[in-house]
């Protein structure tokens, strides 16, 4: 059977790609990443272990940073959200066509006055607390290693509908003078999910809260993310896993003993046009 043929991965899909296509020259002491050859880059699976799993494996040539962790998880919400319809258009679309646009004004007042003042309210306000989330993250990225983060859509903490694990556990962060770039690496990432073709077969949902999870050090001192001594990783449910990994020997499993799961206090709802 012939090989499927390969898709061209266009801004427009991913969000945030803007971002990663711009020159990052000024960065000098990154370590550029250079594309490889199918023979020298991991094959990716699409094929899921079961119905409901997927597994998408990126290997990176070369450490990244802590800085790098906190942004692949940070675009991966926010593509995840949009993919799975709970922002109508790529974060960083809406947040510039809602904010900046006029046109985002004149398509509320065509609307019926209703609908027009609960897209109004909506958007904002869900905006507002994406970017609360995203912000958090990175404190919490600052404050300790995060060797896993879930996003969970639909139902509850336990059982959620939809679940999408980023494991981050392989990594072992570097300095920011000694990584990787991570813009090439997003590219890279992206690459990865998009040829594992992971949403295209999922119907079509309703819209769902999310809720935020991560791993940090039980002593880091995080105060915003509340802290859930007891909690286990849903086993129902849809599930994707980003595996991250570059090519160094991982941390020893032993160091995530004194790891626990932090929960975001806000449950972030999706919106409609």
């Amino acid at each position: 059977m012939a090989a499927p043929e390969q898709k061209v991965l266009s801004p427009a899909v991913v969000p945030g790609l803007e971002w990663c296509e711009e020159s990052e020259e000024t960065h000098a002491p990154h370590i550029e990443l250079l594309e490889t050859t199918s023979a020298q880059e991991p094959s990716i699976s699409s094929e899921p272990f079961s119905r409901q799993d997927c597994l998408v494996p990126v290997v990176f040539p070369g450490p990244v940073s802590q800085e790098g962790c906190c942004r692949f998880t940070c675009e991966l919400l926010k593509h995840i959200m949009y993919q799975r319809q709970q922002l109508p258009l790529p974060y960083e679309h809406l947040k510039h066509f809602y904010r900046k646009s006029p046109q985002a004004e004149d398509m509320v007042k065509k609307k019926p006055r209703a609908t027009a003042e609960a897209s109004n309210r909506t958007c904002p306000q869900t905006l507002a607390e994406l970017e609360n989330v995203l912000s958090h993250l990175e404190s919490l990225f600052a404050r300790t290693l995060v060797p896993r983060v879930l996003i969970l859509l639909g139902g509850s903490v336990v059982s959620p509908k939809e679940f999408y694990e980023i494991d981050l556990s392989r990594l072992a962060p570097s300095s920011m003078d000694q990584s990787l770039s991570t813009a090439a690496c997003l590219r890279r990432l992206f690459r990865a999910v998009f040829v594992a073709d992971a949403f295209s077969e999922l119907q079509a949902p309703p819209l769902m809260g999310t809720v935020i999870m991560a791993q940090g050090h039980r002593d880091c001192g995080e105060d915003w993310f509340r802290p859930k001594l007891n909690y286990r990783m849903p086993i129902r449910g849809h599930k994707l896993t980003v595996t991250l990994s570059c090519g160094r020997p991982p941390i020893p499993v032993t160091a995530w003993e004194d790891y626990v799961w932090f929960q975001a206090p806000v449950t972030l709802k999706g919106f409609h046009e």
